[in-house]
Parts: structure tokens; C-alpha cells; sequence
């Protein structure tokens, strides 16, 4: 059983930078998959980066590489989503999610435990 807590988040300008936060409690993290969704209004769920349970494989949507990036730090069962040159269309509810082993998968439903979910909003 893991639970995610998540932190960061705001308003950010475009062409800033924002760092978001997974914390998750329970034994094992090194053993989960964890990846970042966003949600827009009006809009499905979509994946934005994963990262494996050691750290050594990351995954990215198209429309966010090069800009943002996923890192975990295992020690703290922590997963940070750090947001470069934010854009207006990044604005979105981002959640965290959790997945035991596997691969880094790109689809909600993959996923077994959710972070509550931060709001980020990018003005122009």
C-alpha cells in the first residue's frame, strides 16, 4: 500500500520554472512505478513523464520534452516533476500515480494509487 502526497504547484509565469512534489509513504517505493498526469478543464487525463522504480528509465509526452523532467530520490520515496519554460497550455490539475514494478505506462488505468492532485495555472 503507498500513499502520495503531493506539493508544489501555483501560478507561474511562462518561461519560469515550477517544481512539483510526490511524497509517498509505505515500504517498497523503490519497487513502483510513478509517474506525473495532467488534467485540464475539459479535457481527459493525459500522461505527462513516468520514471521506472530505480530511476534509470524516464518517459515523456511530446508535448513536454525537453522541458520538463522527472527524478526520484528513494531515499526520501520522493518523485519531482520539475517544470521548464512553463506555457499557457500547461495549465492543469497534475496528479501522481503509482504503479507496483512493470513498465512505465502512459495509460491512468495502469495505476493503482493517486496523488491528490496540485493545480499549476501559466499566465502568459
Amino acid at each position: 500500500q503507498v500513499q502520495l502526497v503531493q506539493s508544489g504547484g501555483g501560478l507561474v509565469q511562462a518561461g519560469g520554472s515550477l517544481r512539483l512534489s510526490c511524497a509517498a509513504s509505505g515500504r517498497g517505493f523503490s519497487n513502483y512505478v510513478v509517474a506525473w498526469f495532467r488534467q485540464a478543464a475539459g479535457r481527459e487525463r493525459e500522461f505527462v513523464a513516468g520514471i521506472s522504480g530505480t530511476g534509470d528509465m524516464t518517459d515523456y509526452a511530446d508535448s513536454v520534452k525537453g522541458r520538463f523532467t522527472i527524478s526520484r530520490d528513494n531515499g526520501q520515496n520522493t518523485v519531482f516533476l520539475q517544470i521548464a519554460s512553463p506555457k499557457p497550455e500547461d495549465t492543469a490539475d497534475y496528479y501522481c500515480a503509482a504503479a507496483f514494478g512493470g513498465a512505465i505506462w502512459s495509460f491512468p488505468r495502469q495505476y493503482d494509487y493517486w496523488g491528490q492532485g496540485t493545480q499549476v495555472t501559466v499566465s502568459p
